[in-house]
């Protein structure tokens, strides 16, 4: 049925700066899932945890992680998806690839730059979102602090089915988190994704995961804190559908444009 989508969070703890070392874990925890799935997704720099060492850390496009990426999707013959960090015209960006089985990709880089950790004097900010389509679902997959900006993730005209977003959102301000992502459920009549690493980071940080899987009314169809997890599930687009023509609050939305 080309309405039904099965989705698998991988919220796991990441290895500090090691790339080698998390797409080896990340290939175990994928095997791990034993069943067939649609869509993978990983958490925000899944490669190296949230650091600013770009210039040590960073890889070209068509490289390690990329590579590993295009295999994984082949192998599970899902979509598989979450960001690391990329070099590229000599700038670097947290980069969002979108990797398909057959080995077509797109990409999203990161357009809300955390400055509170100076991300952005390290990385160039996005400038377009991509939505992509998966067994009739139209996603929009976003970045961790791209949360925090409504605009930026307004559903106009309906354009998208299901918000995702990947992150290395810390403990010390899950409230903000749980709450927002609830939020983008419910204003923008979608489904709503999100999936954090769990564990210490390097620096000390500590991450409570909280990734959840919300419906477009708000109510949480999975929520797990402070413990890794592979989770799995399958959603109707056809309630979705139903409950937009009961509840077309879209049709009263404010008209607006983004300026860059």
């Amino acid at each position: 049925m080309t309405d039904i989508l099965t989705l698998t969070l991988i919220q796991t703890s990441l290895h500090w700066q090691d790339a080698a070392a998390n797409r080896a874990m990340l290939e175990e925890k994928i095997w791990q899932i034993g069943q067939s799935t649609d869509l993978i997704i990983l958490p925000e720099m899944f490669t190296t945890g949230f650091t600013m060492q770009a210039s040590e850390l960073a890889e070209p496009m068509n490289l390690h992680t990329f590579k590993w990426l295009k295999q994984m999707a082949a192998q599970t013959n899902a979509v598989i998806m979450g960001s690391y960090i990329v070099q590229e015209n000599g700038q670097y960006f947290n980069r969002l690839v979108w990797m398909q089985p057959n080995g077509e990709f797109a990409h999203y880089d990161k357009r809300h730059l955390f400055r509170m950790a100076e991300e952005h004097q390290t990385y160039t900010g996005g400038t377009k979102k991509i939505i992509q389509n998966l067994k009739n679902w139209r996603i929009c997959p976003l970045i961790c602090y791209d949360l925090r900006f409504p605009v930026w993730s307004r559903n106009l005209n309906l354009e998208y089915d299901m918000l995702v977003y990947v992150a290395n959102w810390p403990q010390a301000r899950n409230v903000a988190w749980r709450t927002l992502l609830q939020a983008r459920a419910i204003e923008n009549l979608s489904y709503c994704v999100g999936v954090n690493r769990v564990g210490t980071d390097g620096k000390g940080i500590y991450y409570s995961g909280d990734s959840a899987v919300i419906d477009f009314k708000g109510t949480h169809l999975f929520q797990k804190a402070d413990e890794e997890a592979i989770f799995t599930i399958t959603l109707n687009k056809n309630e979705l559908l139903e409950y937009r023509q009961k509840f077309p609050a879209n049709l009263d939305a404010d008209k607006f444009a983004i300026l860059e």
